[in-house]
């Protein structure tokens, strides 16, 4: 909001300008659009606005011939968090089915769910600089990265959507012939752990970038139910490892860890989201470490016949709910299963990013307009995996159901065919 003087008397009137970046932007990897409103530089409100690339994923699911094939779809809600949602579906349909899961895959599923971290953090940290224009560091991180992803095309033989999930356990073993190749990449990162400290936390540039940008308070975070790493940057020690205690995450006596562990204080800005990542990266090497010094041994799924398994499922009914503190903050999945029924009955996401959006407006008021691409960045966002959209089958007033949308998108087609016709 401007203040301009009139000419004629001293009465002032103010102007409204309002700055739209997005859904297609440089500073946005993913389609989303931020309305900006501004008074010069500085921004005094903030409006989100999401649904640009809504995919029907869990609509998808539920339409699957079976909840097996629908574990592949949830690999493919995020790019990144290819793990994390299989994980958190396994254990909500375990749940509703009453399967029991082996000890060794437990312990298979943190291994990879950790390597998973690191990855996603090392990416988060390299695309993080090269919102602030430092690309040098964003392509030293990424070439560190290549590490993990190595290791983990080598367990799963893909570096990304990995197949490793089955219901009542894993598809794959992670044998003690493959453990030196996994101590191998905790060992580098061990190495390099002091370089990355000194880059992200010492750097003049860096410093002058993230420190007291973006800030997002304690009661904020609480206030608004802010979760993982933008939560925890905030003071707030909330970890679905620590406080739900899932799979053999019961066995690791996880801590959730906040920025005072290094800086001595909680500010809640950029800096202390990178202080969390990266003291997360650690700890996600402890994690792996002591996976593979206690692997129980024992069988990796609980029913290895796919047809035994599928005659399971379909008897199944009930409701589960599955918890997993992916790399951007708690994955939450429900489902509910109908005995009779193939698919799921009912599948629901909550990814989150879809929690961690509400921290935007309070994050960029009073913020200059530069400091937009890191801050926002800063939580971590995936839109793929947050848009929504909602049909229902009686319309009400200004409601339009799912026939009637698609019987307006053909009426439109028509009319711009013919158009282009002429």
């Amino acid at each position: 909001m401007s203040n301009i003087k009139n000419m004629d008397d001293t009465k002032e009137v103010k102007t409204s300008y309002t700055i739209p970046i997005g859904p297609i932007h440089p500073a946005l990897k993913e389609p989303i659009r931020l309305d900006l409103s501004v008074d010069g530089e500085e921004i005094i409100d903030v409006d989100v606005v999401v649904g640009q690339v809504h995919r029907g994923m869990e609509w998808l699911g539920m339409n699957r011939n079976n909840p097996i094939q629908t574990i592949y779809l949830a690999e493919r809600i995020c790019g990144i968090c290819s793990v994390s949602h299989p994980f958190a579906l396994v254990m909500a349909v375990e749940q509703a089915a009453g399967i029991e899961v082996p000890p060794r895959a437990e312990y298979i599923r943190v291994i990879i769910a950790e390597m998973e971290r690191i990855h996603s953090h090392l990416l988060w940290a390299g695309v993080a600089a090269h919102e602030i224009g430092f690309d040098s560091v964003f392509y030293l991180v990424w070439k560190v990265r290549e590490e993990i992803m190595d290791a983990m095309e080598y367990l799963a033989g893909n570096r990304n959507s990995k197949a490793m999930f089955q219901f009542g356990g894993v598809r794959r073993d992670i044998t003690e012939e493959q453990f030196p190749r996994v101590r191998k990449s905790l060992d580098y990162y061990l190495s390099i752990f002091d370089q990355l400290g000194n880059i992200f936390l010492k750097d003049k540039t860096i410093n002058m970038r993230t420190r007291n940008v973006g800030i997002l308070k304690k009661e904020d975070a609480l206030r608004l139910t802010i979760v993982g790493p933008t939560a925890r940057a905030s003071g707030v020690s909330k970890d679905a490892r620590q406080g739900h205690a899932y799979s053999a995450y019961a066995d690791m006596d996880i801590k959730a860890i906040t920025p005072d562990v290094i800086t001595g204080k909680v500010v809640g800005d950029v800096y202390d989201r990178i202080v969390v990542r990266l003291l997360e990266i650690k700890q996600s090497i402890e994690i792996i470490d002591k996976c593979l010094k206690e692997m129980p041994s024992g069988a990796i799924i609980s029913e290895p016949k796919v047809a035994k398994l599928l005659a399971v499922l379909k008897k199944a009914e009930g409701e589960g709910i599955g918890v997993h503190e992916a790399p951007r903050g708690e994955c939450f999945h429900y489902v509910r299963m109908e005995a009779g029924m193939d698919p799921l009955a009912c599948w629901k996401v909550r990814a989150p990013t879809y929690a961690n959006l509400m921290a935007i407006p309070t994050m960029l008021k009073g913020e200059q307009i530069a400091d937009v691409p890191i801050a926002f960045a800063s939580i971590d966002p995936c839109m793929s995996c947050t848009n929504r959209a909602i049909t229902v089958k009686q319309p009400r007033k200004g409601t339009e159901c799912l026939l009637d949308l698609h019987e307006l998108s053909l009426e439109k087609t028509r009319r711009l065919e013919a158009e282009f016709d002429r």
